[in-house]
């Protein structure tokens, strides 16, 4: 228990000396965005996800079976506009190729113009989602969540890829002492888990009370403070902002 305990803090304030320096709890507020815009494509525009693309591969696999409630051309769209967001997102990562901080000060806030567009267009609609609204707000989250997702990969921060848990619960579990292992990180993982957990807990609960405008306002709120935060940590050459080789 103090192992996880002293991992957690660790995360959340690294030490003087971290090779990864401030990365980890702004990653960790970016697992928290994937948690809210999951909730809103999957609760608010048509059970599809911008973020999970296994979900929506299994999606459009029900949904030409013929499964009610799904749409091909909804899981089609999200996942290309995830994969333009992710090429984008790679050719960041060959722009800043040898700083990690200049690299994710960029892409949150490109993420930040694209959500900041969705809120503009719910409000302007009153937070009703048409279908002209429905297709818009998934493109443009779908884009924000593949250039994320390409981004924290090239980042290469361990257990804090930001929109995929699969391999992080399978860590927790393979790796723990039970199992024979060293159980590295496990603090680390379980807040990876929990901040997806508390942005999608967040999200539904704004969507099922109607405030689909206040859950993407939290989301704008976050990318934008990740981003002017990472601005300001990434003014330096410190050894963290230096990519994995």
């Amino acid at each position: 228990m103090r192992r996880l305990l002293t991992d957690a803090v660790r995360t959340l304030a690294p030490p003087s000396g971290d090779p990864h320096g401030p990365l980890p709890p702004l990653m960790l507020t970016l697992t928290v965005v994937t948690g809210l815009v999951d909730a809103v494509s999957y609760l608010g525009l048509g059970h599809v996800f911008v973020a999970n693309m296994t979900g929506n591969v299994v999606f459009l696999g029900f949904a030409l079976a013929g499964a009610p409630n799904l749409s091909a051309l909804a899981s089609v769209v999200a996942m290309t506009a995830f994969l333009l967001g992710a090429l984008a997102g790679g050719r960041l990562g060959t722009r800043f190729s040898t700083h990690r901080g200049r690299l994710l000060k960029t892409a949150t806030a490109a993420q930040t113009v694209l959500v900041a567009v969705t809120v503009a267009v719910t409000a302007a609609t009153d937070g009703r989602v048409t279908t002209g609204v429905q297709y818009t707000l998934i493109v443009l989250l779908g884009l924000g969540m593949g250039l994320q997702n390409a981004v924290a990969r090239r980042l290469g921060v361990p257990d804090l890829t930001t929109t995929v848990l699969t391999l992080t619960l399978t860590g927790l579990a393979a790796d723990s002492t039970p199992a024979g292992g060293a159980a590295p990180r496990p603090g680390r993982r379980i807040l990876s888990v929990l901040a997806m957990f508390l942005g999608a807990v967040i999200g539904a609960e704004l969507l099922l009370h109607g405030h689909l405008v206040a859950t993407l306002g939290l989301a704008l709120l976050l990318l934008a403070t990740t981003s002017v935060a990472t601005h300001r940590l990434s003014a330096t050459h410190a050894a963290w902002a230096r990519l994995p080789s």
